[in-house]
């Protein structure tokens, strides 16, 4: 938002807190349809195989509606920074909802993962693609098509590790819902160990998780840019997550 739209929608904000007025309440969702754009945007890789994004956009600026309803502005938070968690988290649930990933798919996720654990601790280094497959009892050409297929599944898991230790929190809230500068620390100390699992990642996976996460392109549009086949770009992608994911757990269990 530019700064004289913040200013505005601050502004009519406070005063339908106040006054309750259903016209005005109109004039501040308009005002921040920006949150509910952005949030549709940084999340279309997840569902745009299953879902329109004005079906996004619809649940994303309901949840906008509640945020407005709920907001508390004698607590001290930017309502753009509470408003951008309840939009996210609404579009997060909308996609678990509509359950798109086959069990046989989330059974591979799962069991991808006990492997790739398995042979990190025994071999203490990260396993090949092969070696995976033939723990799993796979040949290499179906290994790779599971993991191209749970790409999307990896995704949600990833998100549910950020948000659930609250890796996309702007400034982090304490148990009463309240933000405080001890959870803005925590957050920090958090999110420099994402960056660190991001730095740990092969020069590749670091590519595709910066094109995925933060340019929003699709896997057609990552499979392009590295001239590799897009179940190549997923599978990298796959791959990269489930690194972060291992150093982030290792890291949230110590």
């Amino acid at each position: 938002m530019a700064e004289n739209d913040k200013e505005n929608g601050a502004l009519l904000l406070l005063k339908y807190k106040e006054t309750g007025d259903k016209s005005l309440r109109n004039s501040v969702i308009m005002a921040y349809m920006s949150i509910v754009k952005y949030a549709a945007l940084s999340t279309r890789n997840m569902y745009l195989k299953f879902a329109e994004t004005d079906d996004i956009i619809n649940e994303a600026t309901i949840a906008l509606m509640g945020a407005i309803e709920t907001f508390d502005p004698q607590k001290g938070v930017k309502f753009e920074t509470y408003a951008s968690i309840k939009v996210r988290g609404a579009i997060i649930d909308f996609i678990r909802r509509q359950d798109f990933v086959p069990r046989s798919v989330r059974r591979f996720a799962k069991e991808y993962d006990a492997a790739y654990a398995a042979l990190y601790s025994a071999l203490d280094r990260e396993p090949e693609a092969k070696e995976l497959a033939e723990y799993m009892n796979l040949s290499l050409e179906r290994f790779e098509s599971y993991t191209a297929q749970a790409a999307t599944a990896q995704t949600l898991s990833f998100e549910d590790l950020v948000t659930n230790t609250g890796f996309d929190i702007p400034d982090g809230t304490d148990d009463d819902g309240m933000w405080s500068s001890e959870a803005s620390v925590h957050r920090q100390e958090k999110m420099r160990y994402l960056a660190e699992a991001i730095k740990s990642l092969k020069e590749r996976e670091r590519l595709v998780v910066t094109l995925y996460y933060y340019e929003k392109l699709r896997f057609s549009d990552i499979a392009k840019v590295l001239d590799i086949s897009e179940s190549r770009a997923c599978q990298i992608h796959a791959q990269a997550v489930m690194k972060m994911k291992k150093y982030m757990k290792d890291y949230i269990n110590q």
